[in-house]
């Protein structure tokens, strides 16, 4: 299994517009954060966790040229607003399979209600395939795939178990039934906003904390934001099997 790392940055992404910040101003390619979000590759088959706005890029930067299907882990904007941009692989293969909560399927219905319209449809328009995820695992062709439920402040999330491999984005709390889930995990990745906590996301305490409850060979950090700091200097801060994420990094498990 490969996973790619398309984005790791915070829903500002890094530089912020306008910023002056330092971390903002870094010329560090690792420093540069886009909208967070994997490629999962195995066999054949290539999956997207969650599309936001730098989707388009992302896929032309990560030399792209087919998906499966997209998974999602929540409706905030930073993971779902280039859902527009499927239109290239829609064109090429035909309908696309997307996975989610049955919440955040509403709020693509109502967000991009032109992609499932039935009737009169835009004929430029991609169309879905939808497919409900509830908490028990569910297949992605020949692989199984383990949702891990957590809370995003009071919204529900899904982080998602790759056989080895788990990903988890915008969480702040996971109760320890869904921790067993990801026991035996080889690399975790979690979000690790900043060091003062965030009402909705792991700080770097909290992150740390969390990867020692899993215990994995290894973690990567991801859903960074400039208050953070320099990644250069983050890294040299961490535990030895504890890694920070940068956009572009390429993962073999």
């Amino acid at each position: 299994m490969k996973i790619t790392f398309l984005g790791t940055g915070t829903s500002q992404g890094i530089p912020i517009i306008g910023s002056k910040h330092p971390v903002c101003l870094s010329k560090n390619p690792k420093d540069k954060r886009l909208r967070v979000s994997i490629l999962v590759e195995w066999s054949d088959y290539t999956y997207v966790v969650d599309c936001g706005p730098d989707f388009r890029y992302q896929m032309l930067r990560a030399k792209c040229d087919k998906i499966d299907g997209i998974v999602f882990t929540h409706e905030h904007s930073d993971h779902v607003l280039g859902l527009d941009d499927i239109r290239p692989f829609y064109f090429r293969q035909g309908d696309i399979s997307i996975y989610a909560h049955k919440r955040v399927l509403k709020a693509l219905y109502k967000r991009f209600d032109y992609i499932f319209s039935t009737e009169n449809k835009y004929p430029g328009a991609p169309t879905v395939i939808t497919n409900r995820i509830k908490k028990k695992p569910f297949m992605l062709n020949d692989l199984e795939v383990v949702p891990i439920n957590g809370k995003h402040n009071k919204l529900q999330v899904f982080g998602y178990r790759f056989n080895d491999f788990a990903y988890l984005t915008d969480m702040k709390t996971v109760k320890d039934k869904e921790v067993k889930k990801l026991k035996g995990v080889k690399v975790l990745v979690v979000n690790a906003l900043r060091i003062k906590p965030h009402q909705s996301h792991f700080n770097l305490e909290e992150a740390l904390q969390f990867i020692n409850k899993v215990n994995p060979e290894k973690a990567y950090l991801t859903h960074i934001s400039h208050l953070l700091g320099f990644h250069k200097d983050v890294e040299k801060s961490l535990p030895e099997h504890v890694f920070l994420a940068y956009d572009g990094l390429r993962l073999t498990i």
